[in-house]
């Protein structure tokens, strides 16, 4: 039975990297992945070797080929099945990816937000912080605190972090617009974001913030935007009152 997968030396002519560019090699390896399947160069059903054999055929490391192939499932355009392998999913429909923050969700479907600045300040990056940056740690950031509510209920606690040179955030505009919004209009380019979402009992600050009786059930959101350069721009950790908000998935379907 012959495999759908291309020869290794073609393969690995669909990827040309640049190793003396400040794009880091996983975005390379993922955009010029994503530019073949995009293409037809690698359709639908396309059967991908293991990262391994991917990473010695384009001459990178194994985490680097990860991050990349990690990518490509976060966009829906590969799946990774034990015992099947990874194989190219991309449907003929491309819908391009789009970063939103809650303001703009909650404004465009009429909820009335507003945000109640709790603090704006510049501090060095916590160990967390910085690697979620990709800075040095207590590298200057800018920390955002802010109480989200809609309709005047509380909806959300919400900690952002940027690079302290990336732009500046105002408190009064940021009591007016989303955080996303003011980041696109200094010209960043949103491109994508990894998310991790969860569920705990609200701590007695949080609960006071939001409303809720102490020990409430809470939703968390951790993400981390980039712009189209791979270069990470926000960090950000949510904590949402479970009893008014949810997360909605979209999830692309793999072959049974």
């Amino acid at each position: 039975m012959m495999s759908d997968t291309p020869p290794l030396e073609s393969l690995a002519a669909l990827v040309n990297l640049d190793k003396a560019s400040p794009v880091p090699l996983y975005f390379q390896v993922a955009q010029q992945l994503e530019a073949a399947i995009a293409d037809g160069m690698l359709p639908p059903g396309t059967q991908l070797d293991s990262e391994v054999e991917l990473a010695d055929q384009l001459g990178v490391s194994r985490p680097t080929m990860r991050k990349a192939m990690e990518f490509l499932v976060d966009k829906g355009l590969i799946v990774r099945r034990r015992g099947v392998g990874t194989r190219v999913v991309q449907s003929q429909v491309r819908r391009p990816l789009e970063l939103s923050s809650l303001y703009d969700d909650l404004k465009s479907s009429g909820q009335e937000p507003a945000t109640t600045v709790l603090s704006n300040t510049v501090e060095p990056a916590s160990a967390a912080v910085a690697e979620a940056l990709g800075l040095a740690e207590g590298a200057p950031v800018i920390a955002l605190e802010r109480l989200r509510t809609a309709r005047d209920q509380p909806l959300a606690r919400m900690r952002n972090y940027l690079p302290a040179l990336l732009l500046e955030v105002r408190t009064d505009a940021l009591e007016k617009h989303g955080l996303y919004e003011l980041i696109r209009t200094a010209g960043i380019r949103l491109h994508a974001a990894t998310q991790r979402v969860g569920a705990r009992n609200a701590t007695a600050a949080e609960a006071r913030l939001l409303g809720e009786s102490r020990g409430a059930a809470v939703l968390t959101m951790e993400r981390v935007a980039y712009d189209d350069s791979g270069t990470p721009v926000e960090y950000g950790t949510h904590v949402y009152a479970a009893a008014r908000y949810s997360f909605q998935m979209n999830l692309l379907m793999g072959d049974r």
